[in-house]
């Protein structure tokens, strides 16, 4: 367990990193690179083992600060977005985010972390997951992907300017 936790800090300040060194827009740097690394991850798993067997198949994401499961189906919906919004934001360079895109990000950001945490205390007593609560995650992925689109919407009214 001790060194899956330090292999998850150690990508995450890896991918970090990656993004502070290639990129104005760090943000939009870092969820482009995290997007792509979820996605190969699973990807190559599937070519080199056979795993995961399906997109329902529940996956442990991550043990910080306590333990994440779902279906790999959610997390691979969120590296998408991460990566189309990244890019897209780094194409746009950076631009001053208006307070209401990022309060639909964060609370977005908060009920997806909701979903993919819901079952901690069940999986911690050694249960196996249970039922993942997809709305929860819909709201959060909807949110989330709003709180994006206003801030290129604010970004498109800008540019006419």
């Amino acid at each position: 367990v001790k060194i899956e936790l330090a292999r998850e800090v150690a990508t995450l300040a890896m991918l970090s990193a990656l993004a502070w060194c290639i990129a104005q827009n760090r943000l939009a740097a870092f969820c482009v690179a995290f997007g792509a690394w979820d996605l190969a991850f699973y990807g190559w798993l599937r070519v080199l083992t056979g795993w995961p067997p399906s997109a329902n198949t529940w996956d442990l994401l991550f043990l910080v600060p306590v333990p994440w499961a779902a279906p790999v189906l959610a997390p691979s919906i969120v590296a998408v977005s991460m990566v189309i919004g990244g890019a897209i934001a780094l194409t746009r360079g950076p631009v001053r985010t208006p307070w209401p895109s990022w309060t639909l990000l964060l609370t977005g950001t908060g009920f997806l972390l909701i979903s993919f945490m819901w079952d901690w205390r069940y999986l911690v007593g050694g249960g196996m997951p249970r039922n993942f609560p997809w709305t929860i995650f819909a709201v959060g992925e909807a949110l989330a992907v709003g709180g994006f689109l206003v801030s290129q919407l604010k970004f498109d009214s800008l540019r006419q300017r």
